[in-house]
């Protein structure tokens, strides 16, 4: 979740801290000799923003904010903001300012116990501890919730990345959210999937004389420019995907990735990880201007992770906080996808109050999902 980008706020304890936001964790000053940043430096790296909660002086009167770390640092240029025992102080770019004293504090005695220098701000003020004096924005449970599929992608941008789950058959694909995609009508779009549409060739558990609702719908309506997927074709020769045949006529791009390799780009980019090393495709086509590296005797090729500006997935029940639950098989790539998107929007069967879900059934944390749409009782996953 941190190293992902989806934590606002880290606080961290720290012992020193530079006029840069350099820190060093409390644990590395309390062992000399012994380097022990702890989950600090995953805290510090992860999240937007990160507030230092510090004691303002050692025992022996020396300064803890400083200008330079004299202790092994755990994190460079990440502290946003220092809260101490009589002062609140901004980091910025042209260095310390200090924003709040406590009660029976001057900025005069502030500064005098400050190592780095520290300027004062224009509206410094006393440290307020009466919250309810403060006013900030409260997030309701009911604004992840939208009326309809193509409310919650009305925003999506022409030339938007988009994940899309779904495996072979219909399960997992979110059908309601495809043909929302569809409506909306944004062009340009680069899709993300195991497959670029092939249920509807297929025709796993599709009902005599109907078709699946899939990637297909997208490619019809010219809406599609590229794909990323690792079954991109129709097992039969006969039976070409309309994928297929756009991709014939030159009309979309194709970057085709194994599908175990598919699933840890998938996972990497919402773990944050920028790359990975893989035996899967060295010295096939896939291995095409890509990086190298033997490892062990053996030679691995450099895979990127992959994200998105929005995801569309399928779940079977969610709350109103995000929290989802697939239902068997359709589960597939929806629970890698989920992290690795800006905006990632779910579409289930059921929307239950927080506290009514199974904790042990929740499979994709509520932090993951941004908007989630109820699919309409009268809704078909066919034409």
């Amino acid at each position: 979740m941190l190293r992902g980008g989806q934590v606002d706020v880290a606080i961290i304890q720290a012992s020193q801290v530079s006029r840069s936001g350099d820190f060093t964790h409390w644990t590395t000053s309390e062992t000399p000799g012994l380097f022990g940043p702890g989950f600090a430096v995953d805290l510090a790296a992860g999240a937007r923003r990160v507030i230092a909660m510090m004691l303002h002086s050692r025992d022996d009167g020396s300064p803890n904010i400083v200008p330079v770390c004299s202790n092994p640092i755990d994190g460079v240029g990440f502290v946003d903001l220092i809260v101490t025992d009589i002062a609140v102080i901004n980091v910025t770019a042209s260095g310390l300012e200090l924003l709040e004293v406590a009660a029976g504090w001057r900025a005069d005695d502030v500064i005098a116990l400050t190592g780095a220098q520290l300027a004062v701000s224009p509206n410094l003020r006393e440290i307020a501890f009466n919250l309810s004096d403060l006013k900030s924005p409260r997030l309701k449970t009911s604004e992840k919730v939208f009326a309809s599929g193509l409310h919650a992608l009305s925003d999506l941008p022409d030339g938007a990345i988009v994940m899309i789950d779904g495996f072979a058959g219909p399960g997992g694909t979110p059908h309601y959210l495809l043909t929302s995609l569809r409506d909306h009508g944004a062009k340009n779009l680069t899709i993300i999937s195991n497959t670029a549409g092939i249920a509807r060739v297929v025709n796993f558990g599709t009902p005599p004389g109907k078709q699946a609702i899939d990637h297909t719908i997208l490619i019809d309506n010219q809406q599609v420019k590229k794909a990323i997927a690792s079954y991109p074709v129709s097992p039969s020769a006969s039976r070409p995907t309309a994928f297929e045949l756009a991709y014939r006529r030159g009309e979309v791009e194709l970057e085709l990735v194994p599908q175990g390799t598919l699933a840890e780009r998938l996972r990497a980019g919402g773990a944050g990880v920028a790359a990975f090393y893989t035996p899967t495709g060295v010295g096939t086509l896939i291995s095409e201007g890509k990086e190298t590296r033997v490892i062990d005797g053996k030679e691995y090729v450099l895979e990127e992770a992959l994200r998105a500006d929005f995801c569309i997935i399928r779940g079977h029940k969610a709350d109103t906080l995000g929290n989802v639950v697939y239902k068997g098989t359709s589960r597939n790539f929806n629970s890698v996808m989920a992290p690795s998107a800006d905006i990632t929007v779910v579409e289930v069967d059921e929307l239950v109050e927080p506290g009514k879900l199974d904790p042990e059934a929740i499979i994709t944390p509520g932090i993951y999902v941004n908007r989630i749409v109820i699919r309409p009782s009268d809704f078909s996953p066919y034409e």
